[in-house]
C-alpha cells in the first residue's frame, strides 16, 4: 500500500483522505446482521427459560445474553445513520429490539452526537462523559454495579411514567428531560425533546404497550414467569458488559474542561486484533471507539479495514497509534490503578515522555 504517510495537514484530513472509499454503509450487511442477531437474542432467552437441562440453560442463556448486548449496541449505529442510508432499518430495529427491551432509539438520537461536539466532548454539557479517572475505585465498582438495574429502569419509566406523564405535565417534563435519554452524565438534561415528533412518540407509546401487555399476559398465565426472569437477567447482564466496556472506551482523564481535538482523540481507545474477545464485548464496531471518535461517519462494518490501512499508512509518529490498549482486562486494570489520582491528559504524559527521553 506503499509507504507511511508523515504526519502533516493533520490527523483527520489525513484519515478521511484514506478512507474516503469506506464511508458508505451495506445495506445488506446492517439488515442480515440484524435479523440473525434478534433471531439469536430471543431465541437463545426462550430456550434458556424453557430447556430443564442446566448445560442446555447456560449456553442458550449466554448465546441471548451476547445476541441481547449486540442488538442493543446497533442504538449505537442508529444514531450516526441517516434514514436514507439503510431505509427502514430503524424502525425494524425498534420493533424487534428498542421496544422488547424497553430502550427505543429516541433514548439516544439527538443524545449520541452531543458526545462528538467539539465544545462539549468531556465537558460538564457531555451527556457521555465523566471524570472517572478521578473516580476512587470503590465508587467506579457502584458506577458499574448500578447497571444492573437497568431492566427495573425501563420497566418503571415504560409502564408507570410515561402513561402517568400524558395526564401530569410536570411528570411529562421531567420524563422528556431527564429519563429520555441514555446517559451516564447524571446532570444531563435533555433540551430537544420539547416538542412532539410522531415516531418518537410512537416509540414511546409501543414501549408503555409491550409493558402492559407482557404484565397481563404473564398474569394470565400466558408468557411463564420463568421467561420474564430470564429476559431480565439477561437484560441486566448485558448492560452490565456495556458498563464495563464504557469504562474502557475511553481513558477519562477530562476533568471539565473543554480539550482540543487531539486531547479528544487520545483520551480515546481502539482494542484492535489480534485481541479477539472485544469482538464479544464491544460488538458493531465499538472496539474501535478512538477511531469512530475520529471518523464517525464510518459505518461499523468497515471500522476494521480503516484500522488496518491507517495502521499501516500514518506515521510512526501520529497520534493515531498511541491510543491502543490488548484488551478489557487490561483496560480496566489501568483505569482503576490510577482511580483517585490527578488528571493528566495522555497528550502531556506523552509530551513529558518525548522530553526526558
Amino acid at each position: 500500500m506503499g509507504q507511511p504517510q508523515k504526519d502533516e495537514g493533520g490527523l483527520v484530513r489525513q484519515a478521511h483522505g484514506l478512507t474516503a472509499d469506506l464511508t458508505a454503509p451495506d445495506r445488506r450487511i446492517y439488515w442480515l446482521d440484524l435479523a440473525l442477531t434478534a433471531t439469536a437474542a430471543w431465541g437463545g432467552l426462550w430456550i434458556a427459560a424453557t430447556a430443564g437441562h442446566p448445560g442446555i440453560v447456560i449456553a442458550a442463556g449466554l448465546v441471548g445474553l451476547l445476541a441481547i448486548y449486540r442488538g442493543l449496541s446497533f442504538i449505537h449505529e442508529i444514531s450516526h445513520l441517516r434514514p436514507k442510508d439503510v431505509p427502514g432499518f430503524r424502525l425494524g430495529w425498534n420493533l424487534l429490539v428498542g421496544v422488547p427491551l424497553m430502550t427505543p432509539s429516541m433514548m439516544y438520537e439527538g443524545v449520541h452526537n452531543l458526545h462528538h461536539a467539539k465544545h462539549r466532548f468531556g465537558t460538564a454539557k457531555d451527556p457521555e462523559y465523566l471524570p472517572l479517572g478521578r473516580y476512587s475505585p470503590f465508587k467506579l465498582g457502584l458506577f458499574t454495579a448500578i447497571s444492573l438495574l437497568a431492566p427495573l429502569g425501563v420497566i418503571l419509566r415504560s409502564g408507570v411514567l410515561v402513561p402517568l406523564s400524558f395526564v401530569v405535565p410536570p411528570v411529562r417534563r421531567f420524563v422528556r428531560t431527564k429519563l429520555s435519554a441514555l446517559v451516564i452524565n447524571p446532570d444531563f438534561v435533555r433540551e430537544d425533546n420539547d416538542r412532539t415528533r410522531p415516531d418518537w412518540l410512537a416509540q414511546e407509546i409501543g414501549c408503555w404497550l409491550w409493558c402492559w401487555g407482557v404484565a397481563a399476559a404473564t398474569v394470565a398465565g400466558f408468557v411463564p414467569v420463568r421467561v420474564v426472569a430470564t429476559w431480565f437477567v439477561l437484560f441486566s447482564l448485558a448492560t452490565f458488559v456495556n458498563q464495563l466496556r464504557t469504562l474502557a472506551a475511553h481513558y477519562w482523564h477530562n476533568d471539565g474542561e473543554m480539550m482540543s481535538f487531539e486531547e479528544q482523540f487520545l483520551d480515546s481507545v481502539n482494542v484492535p486484533p489480534p485481541a479477539l474477545l472485544p469482538f464479544l464485548w464491544a460488538p458493531v464496531g465499538l472496539r474501535y471507539h478512538a477511531l469512530h471518535h475520529l471518523l464517525p461517519r464510518l459505518p461499523y462494518h468497515n471500522l476494521g479495514k480503516a484500522h488496518a490501512r491507517l495502521s499501516a499508512r500514518l506515521a510512526a509518529t501520529s497520534p493515531y497509534h498511541r491510543v491502543e490498549e490488548k484488551g478489557l482486562f487490561v483496560a480496566l486494570a489501568k483505569l482503576f490503578a490510577r482511580a483517585g489520582g490527578a488528571p493528566v491528559l495522555a497528550v502531556e504524559a506523552d509530551t513529558v515522555e518525548r522530553k526526558s527521553a
